[in-house]
């Protein structure tokens, strides 16, 4: 007879790990154990678990209406996304309220191809937007682990990380997009940096395509700023977002300048589940959270005393901005990973295996990150 765990669909590498249970920054394990968790669910667990504020704001609205769809008016997703623009202090217009960062990344481009009627896209290499057709095209090396559909929706090039002086060949009149992540997530928190940002966008200035952001790893506070474009002065014509926003609830965004809102109409965009009640409540939890509790603060705080405390033992450097943290090893990550998780501490890896990635909750304390460093002495 099968267990259980065989009815899902073998698609998931997965840590020796059962949860049964979460409080704060600690998992509990099917033996009662508890575990530091520093990867967050890959960076979506913000404000950690069982928080009480957007427990209970998830509580209220289930109580009073859990869904509706756009066709209808609900003030709780006007305040969202009234809530999701100021809170980003960036000259946007209007949200897009969808239920994944892929789904965001998707419309993003779908956005961009139509406003520009032009056939390419730029992105950059290392990246990751996600794996449906569209997001999946501009993933570095999503073609050869597994991209699936015979051709991309549109033509595709990678612009080499850095390289200022290949965003001109790549980025033309026939481009219409480039899309870019600030921090790049999966590829071991490598921070793109101001230089290489700007650059995108003054060239996207001079040929008249959009700059996307795709912030759905390293906004909503995570680079301790609401997003990475407040961090490096860059503004982007969209920006996509998900993961921290809804702290566990499937809930993104796409955001967009006045220019770019100004070409929407009528049946422009769809969704079912986006903006649905139960999302935006908790969006509106997020942040509030973030900000009655100035974790922006406490993500730059402990975003430093990481780097400061944690190289050490096996770590030889690290990387990444505010609490997205790529710790350079001298030997493989897995290995440092596993060892990690049997000492009762979870941490995630990259796709540069000598990488390990931090995405831990903004609720982190000193203490915590002491747990870490001491173990990593003990692994030297």
């Amino acid at each position: 007879m099968k267990a259980a765990a065989d009815f899902l669909a073998p698609v998931f590498s997965r840590y020796p790990l059962e949860v049964v249970s979460a409080q704060g920054v600690w998992l509990t394990n099917s033996r009662g154990e508890r575990v530091l968790d520093l990867y967050g669910g890959h960076a979506v667990a913000a404000l950690g678990y069982a928080h009480p504020a957007w427990t209970a704001a998830l509580a209220r609205q289930a109580q009073a209406c859990q869904f509706q769809s756009n066709a209808v008016a609900m003030q709780v997703r006007s305040r969202a996304a009234e809530r999701l623009v100021r809170f980003s202090r960036l000259p946007l217009a209007s949200v897009f309220f969808v239920n994944s960062g892929a789904e965001a990344n998707e419309n993003a481009l779908k956005v961009a191809l139509r406003m520009t009627g032009r056939p390419h896209i730029a992105a950059i290499e290392g990246a990751f937007h996600g794996r449906t057709a569209a997001a999946g095209a501009v993933t570095w090396g999503a073609k050869a682990k597994g991209y699936g559909f015979p051709r991309t929706p549109f033509d595709v090039s990678f612009i080499p990380r850095g390289d200022l002086a290949a965003i001109a060949a790549q980025v033309t009149g026939q481009t219409a997009a480039v899309i870019v992540e600030p921090v790049q997530g999966l590829a071991g928190a490598v921070d793109l940096g101001a230089p290489f940002l700007t650059a995108l966008r003054k060239r996207c200035d001079e040929v008249g395509a959009l700059l996307i952001f795709d912030e759905v790893q390293c906004g909503v506070g995570r680079s301790g700023e609401p997003f990475a474009a407040n961090l490096y002065g860059v503004l982007p014509d969209m920006l996509t977002t998900a993961k921290a926003l809804g702290n566990g609830f499937p809930c993104a965004a796409l955001m967009m300048s006045p220019v770019v809102s100004a070409t929407l109409k009528s049946d422009s965009l769809g969704t079912t589940f986006g903006g649905g009640p139960l999302a935006c409540a908790a969006i509106e939890a997020v942040l509030d959270a973030i900000e009655a509790e100035r974790l922006l603060e406490r993500v730059q705080r402990l975003g430093e005393y990481v780097r400061k405390t944690c190289v050490v033992g096996p770590v030889s450097a690290s990387q990444g901005a505010g609490l997205l943290i790529g710790l350079r090893t001298t030997r493989p990550a897995k290995q440092l990973q596993a060892e990690l998780l049997e000492g009762g501490i979870l941490v995630g890896s990259a796709s540069d295996p000598n990488i390990l990635r931090l995405l831990p909750p903004f609720i982190l304390e000193e203490e915590h990150v002491d747990m870490l460093s001491g173990a990593l002495r003990d692994l030297a």
